[in-house]
């Protein structure tokens, strides 16, 4: 009842009738359930953008879309939900912020649920050397996957199905069509090499595991999208040891000195990962944002909340790029802890 009354009494839903609110609340009460309107459901998501603590790009938070998937009635329909989101989000000519919005879970407590961390998600399968082919991350997702009947193509790089669960039936998996799945060839400005290690990234980084949390009202199909920080690929997804794991690749290919940590060669590789992200991002026209510009953009967006009177809770270790992070804005301050009972907010499953 709480979380209502408050979101309710949000400034951005001033323009509301009182009865609106009171409404909301007497339902709540007595069924355990309201029904939101598109706009509440809009507005609930850009506040919960904006309060979530681990997101370094908030400060876009006005720019969020909304697609309204509320009248999905199983799991093929939320497929194809998901499938418009990535279309609509990467038209070609730009990145747009959006969020596509399934059903609450039904009276008898079962969730509408996307398995996937991320709409897009490369397959990792095992070899029997202990090494993985494609992304370590998701071997228990291809796992899954594959018991249910998906076959790969055991690539580095093979999209995996959508995997939904829907009441009454049982898990489902769905091929995301050729024409969703905008992929980015990685190639190196200077080092023509580059592109015949054959890596690549997509587009849309659409997070598809977390619960939106608006007014007393839990969404567990939420997938969301901005668009990605260089760094997230090219010093994590691809750098990874627990990842794909390029920089000893990388760095033999550019000969450096890998007999001893102190010769730097995981930060000098690390470096032209980053800018081979950077460049062929910028020439196949995906927008993307560098570190030192986002940690900029961030810094602006505390200076604005606290203008409003706000204070701007943040994971400082989420905040800070996982590279070069002294060289940013963000690194030498403190923020205001996070505070898990923040609402509205995407929730983190257990």
């Amino acid at each position: 009842m709480r979380e209502c009354d408050e979101f309710f009494r949000q400034p951005e839903l001033a323009h509301l009738p009182r009865r609106r609110r009171l409404t909301a609340l007497w339902q709540l009460r007595t069924h355990g359930s309201y029904r939101q309107t598109p706009e509440e459901i809009l507005i609930g998501a850009q506040l919960a953008w904006r309060n979530h603590d681990r997101c370094v790009g908030r400060s876009h938070w006005r720019s969020l879309d909304l697609i309204d998937a509320r009248s999905a009635g199983c799991a093929a329909d939320l497929a194809a939900a998901c499938f418009e989101h990535l279309r609509r989000a990467f038209d070609g000519r730009a990145v747009r912020s959006l969020i596509t919005v399934g059903p609450p879970a039904d009276p008898g407590g079962h969730p509408y649920r996307i398995i996937n961390a991320q709409l897009i998600r490369y397959a990792g399968y095992p070899a029997p050397d202990g090494t993985v082919i494609g992304d370590p991350d998701n071997v228990a997702l291809t796992d899954l996957a594959r018991r249910l009947g998906w076959r790969g193509a055991h690539t580095a790089f093979d999209v995996l199905p959508l995997l939904i669960s829907a009441p009454g039936e049982p898990l489902r998996w769905f091929p995301l069509p050729p024409d969703v799945v905008r992929e980015v060839p990685l190639e190196h400005p200077e080092h023509p090499w580059f592109a015949g290690l054959g890596l690549k990234w997509h587009a849309i980084p659409a997070v598809s595991n977390m619960d939106l949390e608006i007014g007393g009202i839990t969404y567990p199909v939420a997938p969301f999208n901005g668009w990605y920080v260089s760094t997230e690929i090219g010093a994590r997804n691809l750098s990874g040891h627990d990842r794909y794991d390029m920089l000893p690749v990388i760095a033999e290919r550019l000969g450096l000195d890998r007999t001893s940590e102190r010769t730097l060669w995981r930060d000098r590789a690390l470096v032209e990962l980053n800018i081979a992200v950077l460049h062929s991002y910028r020439k196949a026209g995906v927008y993307i944002v560098d570190h030192h510009t986002v940690a900029k953009q961030f810094v602006g967006h505390i200076q604005r909340e606290a203008a409003a009177g706000r204070g701007c809770p943040a994971d400082w270790s989420w905040i800070n790029p996982p590279m070069s992070a002294g060289l940013t804005p963000t690194f030498h301050r403190y923020y205001d802890p996070p505070d898990p009972t923040t609402r509205p907010n995407f929730v983190r499953r257990n």
